[in-house]
């Protein structure tokens, strides 16, 4: 980090000192489908004298205190810096050759540092090559065309965090080769095609070499045409679409000899096991409204996996499958009330392991700079059912500022 800060400073200084060149977007929107992220301008844009290289600057945190109440336990608090990201992009030599980097730093986006494990500073360290307006193609890591709320920026949700379902159903960030087809318009029936070939063990992986491959496809549908602002892309209608606006979205992954309980995720399995996933998404905006819907879900077989030293010692695919609703207005005063409803039922090969939970959520707010500069608050109860027959109540509420350019 003490290395990173004098060259951000360093960045700005020539930031300041370029504001006098023109930055033409016109051939480089930057729109990069493998990496959303939500910004109500274009951060800090530099252009060399001779147009050879463009870099933007952009940078967010979300800072949070949190009231937690789990059933059983004595009530407790966390405060911490949850996300602190900087993201670098631009081209070099021609605006069809971008590149995206975006580094973190909060404990909770690097995690624990353990003996023999890659610090997860890098998040997406990725090459594009666009030829037009409808093709793109990419090779690094960077998020896969999965479901719809991990396809979103952290930065562009409603509540403080995306639904159980994500965490636990997601295919998430990993390294690959990725080739979309983008049919964008405005006012008539549009749809897109995205498609990858990715390792399947997730970012920033080096323990060991590859023997099995992630493959990856999702179609999105949108009948009344694109969203405004790129709308699929966060959550809410902040737009406030004159017209209403729907997407469909179906993805499938096939993740061969998967080493990790989630795929990307996840503690490292005994075994290597193959899972298949399945994501579905439905959006649907108009005037300050928001609705979404998603269903989730990963089968492999035989998911459970032992310790060869110790048969006590497991670790188990996640299977099972579950159903995001959400709801939202987005009144005049930039003031938005939301409402999220999930449930989660686990497959019955590991169901003595884990819970079915069910997730109510409720949040308001602010924005005061969009999604860029917000402040939330989320009241979230978790309902769990264990094997067992018993049943256990976890409740937290939140506060959370996110701000970033």
């Amino acid at each position: 980090m003490k290395k990173i800060l004098p060259l951000f400073l360093l960045f700005l200084g020539l930031a300041a000192q370029a504001q006098d060149i023109k930055v033409s977007t016109k051939d480089n929107d930057l729109k990069l489908p493998t990496l959303p992220y939500y910004n109500f301008g274009r951060g800090l844009g530099l252009t060399s004298p001779d147009s050879l290289f463009q870099l933007n600057i952009r940078f967010r945190m979300q800072n949070r205190v949190t009231y937690i109440q789990n059933e059983g336990e004595e009530a407790a608090y966390d405060g911490q810096v949850r996300r602190l990201r900087l993201r670098f992009d631009g081209y070099v030599g021609n605006p069809k050759f971008l590149y995206a980097l975006q580094l973190s730093f909060a404990p909770g986006d690097v995690g624990e540092i353990e003996e023999g494990e890659n610090i997860n500073i890098i998040r997406d360290a990725v090459v594009y090559y666009r030829p037009n307006k409808s093709w793109s193609f990419n090779f690094g890591q960077t998020k896969l065309p999965g479901n719809r709320q991990r396809v979103n920026s952290s930065g562009g949700l409603q509540l403080t965090d995306r639904s159980i379902n994500n965490a636990k159903f997601t295919i998430d960030r990993d390294f690959g080769f990725q080739a979309h087809y983008l049919n964008d318009y405005a006012e008539k029936f549009s749809y897109n095609v995205k498609t990858a070939v990715s390792t399947g063990e997730g970012r920033n992986w080096t323990k060991s070499n590859d023997n099995g491959v992630a493959l990856t496809g999702k179609v999105e549908i949108l009948p009344f045409g694109a969203f405004t602002k790129d709308g699929v892309y966060f959550e809410g209608d902040i737009a406030r679409e004159k017209k209403p606006k729907l997407m469909l979205s179906a993805a499938f992954q096939q993740n061969n000899h998967a080493r990790r309980t989630q795929g990307q995720l996840g503690d490292d399995l005994f075994e290597q096991r193959t899972m298949k996933s399945v994501m579905l998404d439905a959006i649907v905006k108009y005037n300050g409204w928001a609705a979404m819907s998603s269903y989730m879900s990963r089968t492999a077989n035989n998911p459970v996996t032992v310790n060869p030293e110790d048969a006590q010692d497991i670790k188990y695919v996640f299977t099972g499958s579950g159903m995001d609703y959400q709801l939202s207005y987005l009144f005049p005063t930039n003031y938005e009330i939301i409402g999220r409803f999930s449930t989660q039922k686990v497959n019955d090969d590991i169901r003595q392991y884990a819970p079915n939970t069910k997730q109510y959520s409720i949040g308001l707010t602010k924005y005061i700079w969009e999604h860029a500069f917000k402040l939330q608050g989320e009241l979230t109860l978790d309902d769990l059912n264990y094997f067992d027959g018993s049943t256990k109540q976890n409740w937290y509420l939140r506060f959370q500022v996110e701000i970033g350019i």
